[in-house]
């Protein structure tokens, strides 16, 4: 199976565009043959709390027709999409939740963020309490979210849960030591593929470093995007 892991910038605060940059990313990836195409956290919306508690518009639901674009391309180029973004339905407030569209359209997981980063985070969003899992041509997937990949705890489960591919939605920017002491490690301790998808552009936490990509089950680099262009890599995985 061909793993595709993007980075773009996310336009602030307008979900339409940014679906739209998804969708045509995952139509790309699609024709170069991914199977399943990962991006980054909060990629529907652009990371700025301060604008998701501002406009609760902003805040999607699991069927929201602002998606269909998404679901489409989905179903166009026989691909699964893992975005990001604050997803109604779990608390009080949103979950900081990923959304896996299957290749027919329909919401195959859902998966909210466990462990939010800091105080902004804390008052935006409601944590989650359940590991994120989801099936694909016999290929069984984990999903993470940023500032979860620094508890080991999570890919061990995902090993252990019979997990092949690890998919971890980020935010990072330049000069994050998570590029080499967290995603390579995971995939080394726990014999996971991992998948990083990041931004680019300017962001509440820096400016994001793409670099986006994967890593095999013994911790080397199988793709990287370069901190600059906004695109995809691919990858085999499972």
């Amino acid at each position: 199976m061909k793993l595709a892991a993007a980075q773009f910038a996310p336009v602030p605060g307008d979900v339409e565009a940014n679906v739209r940059t998804i969708a045509g990313l995952v139509r790309e990836a699609g024709a170069a043959g991914a199977r399943v195409v990962v991006f980054a956290e909060l990629s529907l919306t652009g990371y700025d709390t301060a604008l998701i508690r501002e406009r609760p518009g902003l805040t999607l639901a699991e069927d929201d027709p602002r998606l269909e674009p998404v679901r489409d391309a989905c179903r166009a180029a026989g691909a699964a999409a893992v975005v990001n973004g604050p997803v109604r339905g779990r608390g009080p407030l949103p979950g900081l939740a990923t959304l896996v569209i299957g290749p027919d359209g329909t919401t195959l997981a859902r998966y909210d963020k466990r462990h939010l980063y800091h105080g902004d985070e804390g008052s935006t969003f409601t944590a989650g309490t359940a590991d994120g899992r989801f099936d694909l041509d016999g290929v069984r997937f984990a999903l993470a979210t940023c500032y979860d990949n620094r508890f080991p705890e999570l890919a061990e489960r995902a090993a252990a849960d019979g997990c092949a591919v690890y998919l971890a939605s980020s935010m990072l920017e330049a000069g994050n030591d998570s590029f080499e002491t967290v995603y390579p490690v995971r995939a080394r301790d726990f014999g996971l593929f991992v998948a990083l998808a990041n931004a680019l552009g300017p962001s509440e936490v820096g400016e994001g470093g793409g670099r986006a990509g994967i890593w095999g089950p013994d911790g080397a680099r199988l793709a990287d995007a370069g901190p600059e262009k906004p695109g995809f890599v691919l990858a085999e995985v499972g």
